[in-house]
């Protein structure tokens, strides 16, 4: 069914059980609702002046006389999903989106995108769920909502991994600069609306833009690469709390092969009696800590290198004797473990709040 073009100047209520429903470039000059099953909508370039809502009808449509609307015409199709094909070019200031499939469509272009309404049930594309190979290295993404332009942009790569969707004829072609926008105003549409999990999952895609796209510096660039690599900036507690695992093992291996000393070292007191008796002084020292040798991995010597590593990752010390070498390596887990212990506390707030 074709609109495109058409001019609506006063309130309407449209209700359709079709296909393909295409409004490129239509006018609407009042409000209006569309109410809708089995359709693909298409509403490129249109324009609202005034609130505009298009919904999923969850049971068919039923005449005045109270008959149920026949649906010969797409009986065949698998479900009753109301799926939008693009978006772009629209000014969504006035929009609202109930129970609509956005998986397949385009947002570029689109104007104040971060003042959409989303109600109901609205879903969006998801990665590629599969663990994968490329060349020697396994590849696994993480799950989040994606918009259909970044499985385009991602399918045309060369390094390409299978899963990602292949643009359409005529769809046209955008990259990481055009889509860090589009994510980051449905990030703001998500956290108006009080949907903190679903809006991180943009911001991981604004993220994700920013770091392939090719108009900041190479430094950000590794700088944002290692915050996706340590904890999904931000986003993915399990990633951030493996690698503060893996920082606390090395930690407690060093300081079993180098970091703790022999023994404890002893204290020692001297002092010299004066001739014809009177007050003695004493200096108390202490022996430096000795170079391990001979079998350093005992049930001992990992407690207490457990203990300094525990305590490295709050952010304290520990109070035992290390050599040199066990020395620096307490201050690098002093410094290193607390910041991975915060990157997940982050990811895990980021997930739960409201």
């Amino acid at each position: 069914m074709k609109l495109s073009g058409a001019l609506f100047g006063g309130p309407v209520t449209l209700s359709f059980a079709a296909r393909r429903l295409e409004c490129r470039r239509t006018h609407w000059s009042s409000t209006a609702e569309l109410r809708l099953r089995y359709t693909t909508v298409d509403f490129s370039h249109a324009v609202f002046e005034y609130p505009l809502t298009i919904a999923a009808e969850a049971t068919p449509f039923v005449r005045p006389d109270g008959q149920t609307v026949a649906e010969q015409a797409v009986a065949g199709a698998p479900d009753a999903t109301v799926r939008m094909a693009s978006l772009r070019g629209v000014d969504a200031a006035h929009l609202v989106l109930a129970d609509i499939d956005l998986s397949g469509c385009l947002f570029t272009g689109t104007v104040h995108l971060d003042q959409v309404r989303l109600e109901g049930n609205c879903s969006f594309d998801q990665v590629p769920p599969r663990m994968q190979w490329r060349h020697w290295r396994p590849i696994r993404f993480a799950q989040r909502r994606t918009l259909a332009e970044e499985h385009h942009w991602r399918a045309s790569q060369p390094t390409v991994v299978r899963g990602w969707n292949v643009a359409v004829l005529g769809t046209g072609h955008v990259g990481p600069l055009q889509l860090a926008p589009v994510y980051r105003a449905l990030r703001k549409a998500f956290e108006d609306g009080k949907h903190e999990p679903g809006a991180a999952d943009f911001y991981y895609g604004e993220m994700e833009m920013r770091r392939h796209a090719d108009d900041i510096p190479r430094s950000e660039r590794n700088l944002l690469t290692a915050y996706w690599a340590l904890s999904g900036y931000g986003l993915r507690a399990s990633r951030a709390v493996g690698w503060l695992a893996a920082a606390m093992l090395l930690t407690i291996m060093l300081l079993m092969g180098f970091g703790l000393p022999k023994g404890s070292p002893k204290q020692e007191a001297t002092g010299t009696v004066p001739p014809g008796g009177g007050r003695v002084t004493f200096e108390i020292d202490k022996t430096d800590p000795q170079n391990p040798t001979g079998d350093r991995v005992t049930g001992e010597r990992f407690e207490k290198a457990l203990n300094v590593t525990l305590n490295s990752v709050v952010f304290r010390s520990s109070g035992q004797d290390l050599t040199t070498t066990g020395t620096y390596i307490e201050m690098a887990s002093r410094v290193t473990e607390p910041i991975l212990l915060g990157l997940a506390v982050l990811a895990v707030r980021n997930r739960v709040k409201r």
